[in-house]
């Protein structure tokens, strides 16, 4: 059966849901779920210059919603479908483009507002993974040697979406609600019982599939495939790299079977066409490598059999 519904890990979905006029209160509703009561949301604009990412994967595998509140507080959504090398110095280098937009012309006394960063990850970080750790908000700020908050006005906050299990019968907040959407919104046939409030109401018409013009569907479903093609690449490399390291069991078996699986998973994506840029920044390979690998796949293709 085809999906009702749009998958928001999507970069159309996400955008259709959040980053259209139309969908401000959608927008505005998640955010305060995860801000300070000092910091809530009552109207914002976003951005003219929105940044989706200088490189062809940026573009592809994120969506980067910049926007300004009413009082002043600055935010970047950024939405991040796969584990990404330097993900955490990207996030804290796209953080300083509103800080820098701050900057006054002429006398200026620095007084800053403040700045959120949010990642809303399909992944878990791999420090939770191997600590077993099972948190789903993730908030970080600058502080001193003593645990103590040293800066309160730049905020990172990371959703580690997978973490979140709660069946609709555990979801007792509007952040619960919020996160089960993520989670699940592509996978209901019918609006449930606990999200039948307003602000899901309206999400729920806008991501409704059958309503989209021909165009829209198109760009959905081009969205969905990429989405698609990425989890399994990654999710297919994965299991095979771990597979080759349990077979070795040894730690020399386990740092070879992470190169495998970042060599499968190369071949996966050249063989998608997409950039040796591309690669390297998602597998970690160098550009040797690459070049390498492309070339013992293109012999392997011209020596079999026509």
């Amino acid at each position: 059966m085809k999906e009702k519904y749009i998958n928001l890990f999507t970069d159309f979905g996400f955008k259709k849901a959040f980053g259209e006029e139309a969908s401000k209160e959608h927008l505005i509703s998640f955010l305060n779920t995860l801000l300070p009561e000092k910091h809530q949301i009552q109207e914002l604009q976003f951005n003219q210059n929105e940044r989706q990412g200088a490189s062809a994967l940026d573009r592809k595998a994120i969506f980067d919603l910049s926007c300004v509140s009413s009082t002043g507080e600055y935010f970047i959504v950024e939405l991040q479908k796969a584990k990404q090398n330097f993900f955490k110095d990207r996030s804290v280098f796209y953080s300083t483009f509103p800080i820098q937009q701050q900057a006054e012309r002429g006398d200026w006394n620095f007084k800053l507002a403040a700045v959120y960063t949010i990642g809303i990850l399909d992944f878990v970080f791999d420090e939770d993974e191997s600590q077993g750790r099972h948190e789903v908000v993730h908030r970080v700020q600058l502080k001193n040697q003593h645990h103590q908050v040293f800066y309160d006005k730049l905020t990172f906050i990371y959703l580690t979406l997978p973490n979140f299990t709660k069946t609709e019968d555990e979801l007792d907040t509007l952040q619960d609600k919020w996160f089960y959407v993520f989670r699940h919104l592509h996978e209901l046939d019918e609006i449930p019982p606990r999200l039948r409030e307003r602000v899901f109401l309206s999400l729920f018409e806008k991501a409704r599939i059958a309503r989209f013009q021909p165009e829209e569907r198109d760009a959905y479903e081009s969205s969905l495939k990429y989405y698609r093609d990425l989890k399994n690449v990654i999710d297919t490399a994965r299991d095979e790299g771990r597979e080759e390291g349990r077979e070795e069991g040894i730690e020399k078996g386990r740092e070879e079977g992470r190169l495998d699986e970042k060599r499968n998973l190369a071949i996966r994506m050249i063989r998608r066409e997409m950039s040796d840029e591309d690669i390297a920044e998602l597998t970690g390979l160098s550009m040797d490598v690459i070049a390498e690998i492309r070339a013992n796949l293109a012999h392997f293709i011209s020596d079999e059999p026509l």
